[in-house]
C-alpha cells in the first residue's frame, strides 16, 4: 500500500502549496519530496509550477513533522522581522519626505526675496560701469585737446638722440588728428595737430637726411679689395662683410623709414636714400680707381686679395721681344730712351686696366651689398626700383669708361697701331666672367640697365674682331721698304711684332675665338662652342702666318744678293718655328693645320740651301772644268799654267769677297749658325783639299804662296768667322 510514487504535473502554485500542506499533515508518508520548477513564460501570465513529488512512508513520521514545524517556526519569525524592518522603513521614508518637502518650500520663499536684489545689484553695477566709461571717455577727449601743448617741446626740438620717445609723441598727434577729423572736423584744434603732425614729419624727414648724409662714408679701397678679391688658393678664406651703417644709426633710419611709410605716407625719403647712396657708391668706385693710381709706381699692390686677383684676370704681358738665347742681333729696336717711354707707357696702360677691372668687380659687390641695404630700410614694392636708380650713377661712369676704351681701341685701329687693341682682351674675358653676377645682381631692374653690360660686351667684340681682321690684313700688304730692311738679314721687325701679338693671343684664345666667332653668320656659329671658337683662332693664327709669309717673300725681292735673301727668309722662317715651338701656337695651329711645323722646316731647308748655291762661284774654281792633264814632272804651257793660276786666284779672291761680305751677316740661332758653317766648311774644305792634291807637285808659277794663300784649314777657319761682326 505504501510505496513510491512521483507525480508530475503542471499546476499553479497555490495548487503546489495546498499539495504540500495536505500531504505533510497525512500520516501515511514518511517523506515527501518536492521538486518544484517555475516557468515564467511571460510577466502577464500566472507562472506555472512543475511538482514533482515524492512520497516516502517512514515510521518515524512525527520526527519529521516536529522537525518541518521548528522550520516553519523559524521561517515565522523571520518573517515577523521583515514585516517589523519594513514599518520602520516606511516610517522614515515619510519623515525624509516631510523634510525635503519643508527645505522646498523654504528654498523658493529664499529665491523669491534674493532674485529682486540681485536684479537691482546688477542694475547699480553697470551703472557705476557706464558712469566710469563716461569719466574715461571724457578724459581722454580731453586728452586731444592738450596733445599740442603736451608735444609742443619735444617736436621743437626734433627726432635727434630720442627717436623712440619722438615716435610716441607724433602716435599722440596723429591720433587727436584722426579724432578731430571723425568727431569735430571743423575745430580749430584740428588745424593745430594737423600743422604738428606735418611738422613732426617734416622733422623726421630731415633727420632721415641727416643721419643717411652724416653717417654714409665710401668704402676704403683695401676693404674693397679684400672683398672682391676671393683666392681660391687659400683654404680659408673669409668673407669681407662691407658695413655701410653704424648699427644703431641703420635701427634708427629703418624705424623713420617704416615710420613714414606706414604714417606718413610720404615717399621722398626714398629718393634722399638712392641719392645719397648713389653718391657714396661712385665715390667708393672712383677712390678705388685713385687708389690705384697713386700705387701706379707699385701695381702689384700689396693686398693678397688683389694679388689674387690679378692672377685671375691678367692683363697684357710688356711688349719683350722673343728671341734665340736672348741673342736677336740685327732685329730693329727702338732706341733705348724710346723703349723706356713704351715701356713707361705700358706700365700705366696695365694700370689703367687693372683699375678698370677691379672696378667693375667692385661694382658688382657693391651693388649687391647696397641693395642688402636697401631691403632693411626701402618698402618691398620699391625696393627695385630705388635700386634701379641708386646704381645709374656708378653704372652709367663704369660703361662711358668702358666706350672710351673701345674708342681708344678704334682710333689705335685706324693708327694701325693694332697692338694697343690687346688692352681689350683682359677687359672683354673679365666681363664676361662677371657677367653671371652681374646679371644676377641687377635682376628685377629696368630692360636699358640690364643691357647696358651686353651693349659694352658686343661692343667690345666688334671692335676686336674688326682690330684681328685688320691685322691680318695689315701683316699682308706691310709696304716693302728698302730703308726698313735689315742689312744683315736678320729677323724682320714686322715678324717678331706679328709673333709677339699672336703670342699674346694666348692668353686669351677663348676670349679671340668669341670675338671671331660673334661675327660669324653660318649656322655654325649660332651654335657656338668653345671647340668651334678654338678652330676659328686656329684658323685666323694660321691666316696671319700665311700673310706673314707671302710679305717676307716680298720683302726679301728688295735684296739684291740672292745669298742675303735665303738668309733673311731662313732667319725669318726658323724665328717663325721656334717661337711657335716655344709657346703653345703650335699646338693651336695644329688644330686645323696639322703640317705647320713640317712646312717650317721646308721652307728653312730650302733657303739653306739657295744660300748654299752662292759659294759656287767660289767651289766652281775648284772643279776640273777646263783643267788641264796634271801629270807630275809634266811641263805646262803658258795657257795652261794661266787656267791653274786663274783658278786660285778666282777661288782665293772669291773666298775673301764671300766671307768679307758674308762675315757681317746674322743668323741669330746658334744652333742654326753653327750647322750652315759645318756644312760649308765640309762643302768648300772638301773642294779645296781635293784641288790642292791634284796640282800638287805641279809648277805653275815661280811664286807659288802668290796663289796657294790658305791652307784647308785656314779655309775652315775664314768660314767658321761667317756671320760674326765680332770677328
Amino acid at each position: 500500500m505504501f510505496g513510491d510514487f512521483y507525480f508530475d504535473c503542471c499546476v499553479s502554485r497555490h495548487l503546489v502549496i495546498d499539495f504540500v500542506l495536505l500531504s505533510l499533515s497525512s500520516l501515511y508518508y514518511q517523506d515527501i519530496i518536492v521538486n518544484v520548477a517555475l516557468i515564467w513564460t511571460d510577466p502577464y501570465i500566472i507562472p506555472f509550477t512543475f511538482l514533482s513529488v515524492r512520497m516516502i512512508p517512514t515510521e518515524d513520521a512525527s520526527a519529521r513533522k516536529r522537525e518541518i514545524e521548528d522550520k516553519l517556526k523559524q521561517e515565522q519569525e523571520t518573517l515577523s522581522f521583515i514585516r517589523e524592518s519594513l514599518e520602520k522603513s516606511d516610517q522614515l521614508t515619510n519623515g525624509m519626505v516631510s523634510i525635503l518637502s519643508s527645505f522646498e518650500s523654504r528654498l523658493m520663499q529664499l529665491e523669491n526675496s534674493i532674485i529682486p536684489v540681485h536684479k537691482q545689484t546688477e542694475n547699480l553695477q553697470r551703472l557705476q560701469e557706464n558712469v566710469d566709461k563716461t569719466l574715461s571717455c571724457l578724459d581722454h577727449v580731453i586728452s586731444y585737446y592738450h596733445v599740442a601743448k603736451d608735444t609742443d617741446k619735444i617736436i621743437r626740438e626734433g627726432p635727434a638722440g630720442r627717436l623712440n620717445e619722438y615716435l610716441v609723441c607724433i602716435a599722440k598727434i596723429q591720433k587727436a588728428v584722426e579724432y578731430f577729423q571723425d568727431n569735430n572736423p571743423d575745430s580749430p584744434e584740428l588745424n593745430t595737430v594737423k600743422a604738428r603732425f606735418e611738422k613732426g614729419k617734416e622733422l623726421l624727414e630731415a633727420e632721415f637726411r641727416s643721419l643717411l648724409t652724416r653717417y654714409s662714408k665710401p668704402v676704403p679701397p683695401i676693404l674693397i679689395l679684400d672683398a672682391i678679391g676671393g683666392d681660391e688658393d687659400i683654404e680659408v678664406q673669409e668673407d669681407v662683410t662691407l658695413e655701410h651703417l653704424p648699427e644703431a644709426v641703420l635701427q634708427d633710419i629703418i624705424c623713420i623709414s617704416l615710420w613714414l611709410v606706414e604714417y606718413g605716407r610720404n615717399q621722398d625719403f626714398m629718393n634722399v636714400y638712392f641719392q645719397v647712396r648713389s653718391s657714396q657708391l661712385d665715390r667708393s668706385i672712383k677712390g678705388l680707381k685713385e687708389h690705384f693710381r697713386k700705387n701706379s709706381a707699385t701695381t702689384a699692390i700689396h693686398s693678397p686679395a688683389v694679388q689674387a686677383k690679378r692672377k685671375e684676370t691678367p692683363t697684357k704681358k710688356a711688349p719683350k721681344r722673343p728671341g734665340f738665347d736672348h741673342d736677336l742681333r740685327g732685329v730693329k729696336h727702338l732706341s733705348d730712351d724710346k723703349h723706356a717711354a713704351v715701356a713707361g707707357k705700358d706700365d700705366v696702360l696695365d694700370v689703367e686696366i687693372d683699375s678698370y677691372i677691379h672696378c667693375i668687380s667692385a661694382f658688382v659687390k657693391l651693388a649687391q651689398s647696397e641693395y642688402v641695404l636697401l631691403t632693411e630700410i626701402i618698402p618691398e614694392h620699391h625696393q627695385k626700383k630705388t635700386f634701379d636708380s641708386l646704381i645709374q650713377e656708378a653704372l652709367d661712369n663704369l660703361m662711358l669708361e668702358g666706350d672710351n676704351i673701345v674708342s681708344a681701341a678704334r682710333r689705335a685701329i685706324m693708327r694701325h697701331d693694332y697692338s694697343a687693341v690687346l688692352t681689350i682682351f683682359p677687359i672683354l674675358r673679365h666681363l664676361k666672367q662677371t657677367k653671371p653676377d652681374f646679371d644676377t645682381t641687377l635682376q628685377g631692374t629696368a630692360a636699358s640697365t640690364k643691357n647696358k653690360l651686353p651693349a659694352l660686351i658686343t661692343s667690345m667684340e666688334t671692335i676686336g674682331a674688326k682690330a684681328l681682321e685688320e691685322f691680318a690684313d695689315s701683316i699682308k700688304n706691310d709696304p716693302d721698304k728698302e730703308y726698313n730692311m735689315p742689312k744683315d738679314g736678320t729677323v724682320h721687325e714686322l715678324t717678331s711684332n706679328a709673333i709677339l701679338f699672336l703670342q699674346q693671343l694666348l692668353d686669351f684664345q677663348e676670349t679671340a675665338g668669341a670675338m671671331l666667332a660673334s661675327q660669324e653668320s653660318s649656322s655654325s656659329a649660332s651654335s657656338y662652342s668653345s671647340e668651334f671658337s678654338r678652330k676659328l683662332l686656329s684658323t685666323y693664327i694660321y691666316k696671319v702666318l700665311g700673310n706673314l709669309q707671302l710679305n717676307l717673300s716680298n720683302k726679301a725681292k728688295v735684296y739684291e744678293d740672292p745669298a742675303l735673301r735665303a738668309v733673311f727668309l731662313h732667319n725669318n722662317y726658323n724665328y717663325i718655328l721656334k717661337s711657335l715651338e716655344k709657346s703653345e701656337l703650335i699646338q693651336l695651329v695644329a688644330v686645323t693645320h696639322k703640317r705647320v711645323e713640317s712646312s717650317y722646316r721646308e721652307l728653312i731647308e730650302q733657303e739653306i740651301q739657295n744660300y748654299q748655291r752662292s759659294w759656287c762661284k767660289v767651289t766652281e774654281h775648284l772643279t776640273e772644268r777646263n783643267l788641264p792633264a796634271l801629270m807630275p814632272g809634266t811641263k805646262l804651257k803658258d795657257k795652261e799654267r794661266q787656267i791653274i793660276k786663274d783658278k786660285f786666284k778666282g777661288f782665293n779672291d772669291g773666298l775673301e769677297e764671300l766671307c768679307k761680305i758674308q762675315k757681317v751677316w746674322a743668323v741669330p740661332d746658334k744652333e742654326q749658325r753653327d750647322a750652315i758653317r759645318h756644312a760649308q766648311k765640309r762643302v768648300v774644305s772638301d773642294a779645296y783639299k781635293a784641288f790642292l792634291q791634284r796640282c800638287a807637285n805641279i809648277s805653275f808659277t815661280k811664286n807659288p804662296e802668290k796663289y796657294h794663300r790658305y791652307t784647308p784649314e785656314q779655309v775652315g777657319d775664314m768660314i767658321d768667322k761667317l756671320f760674326d761682326t765680332s770677328a
